[in-house]
């Protein structure tokens, strides 16, 4: 592979003329708020960009991509930041921070929304409530727009809606040469599939376009069991998350109360909880919710709330810094080996915050195909990460271990591939069977649009060769 030049290879006034075709600010090692440019959501990355640039328009992202291609630097970009593996960071390179390109346009007529690059989701979801509309995101609101679409998403809108890369619409990108393109189901076909699903490898993505859908009040929140019961309620629950109607998700966690809002009683316990997310009419859940109920929570805070507040539930327990390591895998079933090996590591999770949670890939999101989209697994019935989490990083060493031990334990009945936004930096070989039979269109699109792979700070696929 040809060697990367650094920053530190530019001359002066090489530097200099670049800034001089920006609008944006550009933070280098030398600047007093360089340590702070480079912090992102996960506290465990510790990467030394060589200068990050604040993109304020399109222009600024078209100056930064022709300033990276041409003096043969690394590049990598970056949105909300919260990408696991600290994808939207480099080594002495170039970052293209999107965090100034933010808008949030609702078009009522069509009921689609315009959001730039650099938004996150808790801002989509506030422009979109006040018209009773949502787009199906994660489960986090400070998730980055941009890195969360791009790799699929997954959340509680899933099963009602689909994944949010079935409802982008459009796109607007800078590609690795320099030019500015729209695209969509008519205008550059091919690069609209790779973009819903196979990740920031195509281009810098400035502008998205999203069906909106009519979304004002849930009925959400979690139920817990104790730990002891994992293997009884995750065998309960495969049923009847299967068989539920569209309207209600629910994914299935092994996990710690680490303090407030819970019951004191609760904190510091572990447990087996699923949290709930209900679209339908207020008056059919009790009779759904039954079932639910009857297999007899030690817990339930279930309630009607407007949907922001669905997707901001767990922010404060998340803040940006914490010490994160995650892996994943796809699952076809809760197998009884699985739930025992679930039971084994949801009994002794090292840190309040560490978990797993196992997101199903039923309803909506299953009726599209396998090929429809980079998406591989529509016909998993689960995405499954597990997460070491703290706030501590003396505690990076046992997150870590936790999370292998705990991955390795179920990999062998898993699907093979997983969730790319659930994964860090592991290799080709996980990339490829993430993608899996449909790694080989991607490679081809990547040759015709990134030939020289200046995009491959992300879940890399590599051009054709």
């Amino acid at each position: 592979m040809e060697k990367k030049e650094t920053i530190k290879d530019l001359s002066t006034s090489l530097i200099e003329d670049f800034k001089l075709n920006l609008r944006g600010e550009i933070v280098q090692a030398s600047d007093s708020d360089y340590n702070d440019a480079r912090k992102i959501f996960n506290g465990m990355i510790n990467k030394h960009p060589g200068m990050i640039v604040y993109c304020t328009d399109v222009a600024d992202v078209i100056a930064c991509v022709n300033f990276g291609r041409e003096n043969n630097l690394l590049v990598a970009v970056r949105g909300g930041g919260h990408n696991g593996g600290g994808l939207g960071l480099c080594e002495e390179g170039l970052v293209i921070d999107l965090s100034g390109l933010k808008s949030v346009r609702v078009n009522l007529a069509d009921q689609t929304v315009r959001v730039g690059g650099g938004n996150l989701w808790g801002e989509v979801d506030h422009a979109t409530h006040p018209f009773g509309l949502a787009v199906p995101a994660g489960i986090i609101s400070s998730t980055g727009v941009g890195g969360l679409t791009l790799g699929g998403g997954v959340g509680h809108l899933s099963r009602k809606y689909g994944l949010t890369i079935d409802n982008l619409l459009e796109a607007d990108m800078v590609l690795a040469d320099g030019s500015f393109v729209t695209v969509n189901s008519n205008n550059h076909p091919d690069l609209y599939w790779a973009i819903r699903g196979g990740g920031g490898n195509f281009g810098v993505i400035t502008s998205f376009k999203f069906q909106a859908h009519p979304v004002s009040t849930v009925i959400g929140g979690p139920t817990l069991w104790p730990i002891e019961k994992t293997e009884e309620i995750m065998s309960w629950y495969h049923d009847f998350i299967s068989n539920a109607p569209d309207d209600l998700n629910g994914f299935i966690a092994t996990m710690v109360i680490p303090g407030p809002p819970f019951p004191e009683e609760l904190h510091n316990k572990k447990f087996c909880g699923i949290v709930w997310c209900y679209t339908g009419e207020p008056s059919d859940f009790d009779k759904l919710f039954q079932e639910v109920r009857d297999k007899n929570p030690v817990f339930e805070h279930v309630g009607e709330m407007p949907y922001p507040a669905i997707q901001t539930l767990f922010d404060g327990l998340f803040p940006s810094g914490l010490q994160w390591y995650w892996r994943a895998d796809f699952f076809n079933d809760i197998r009884e080996e699985a739930r025992a090996a679930h039971l084994k590591y949801g009994s002794i999770i090292p840190t309040p915050l560490s978990q797993m949670h196992l997101y199903p890939i039923t309803g909506a999101a299953s009726r599209v195909g396998n090929e429809d989209t980079p998406w591989a697994y529509r016909d998993a019935k689960y995405a499954g990460v597990i997460v070491g989490v703290s706030p501590e990083p003396e505690d990076a060493p046992k997150i870590t271990k936790w999370c292998k031990d705990y991955w390795e334990a179920l990999h062998s009945y898993s699907a093979g591939g997983a969730y790319s936004n659930f994964m860090m930096e592991e290799g080709q070989e996980r990339v490829q069977a993430s993608y899996k039979h449909n790694y080989k269109r991607l490679t081809e699109i990547k040759k015709t649009y990134d030939p020289n792979n200046l995009f491959r700070v992300n879940q890399n696929i590599k051009p054709k060769e």
